[in-house]
């Protein structure tokens, strides 16, 4: 099992990371950025996508 944080100082909710690992973020009715810190090793593309696309780089992979 993978891990990630987000860095919530950093996030400004902009859901790309929503968009790119669906499995793992999602937005909630107010617009603000959920997820799930343990994650499957098999969403690993998903994961490290969304982190490439968050404008802030607010998300990071547990060692």
């Amino acid at each position: 099992m993978a891990q990630i944080t987000v860095d919530r100082k950093l996030c400004d909710n902009h859901g790309q990371c929503a968009i790119a690992a669906p499995a793992v973020f999602s937005m909630n009715d107010e617009g603000v950025l959920e997820y799930v810190e343990t994650f499957d090793d098999g969403l690993i593309d998903e994961v490290e996508e969304a982190i490439d696309v968050c404008p802030v780089q607010a998300i990071f992979l547990k060692d």
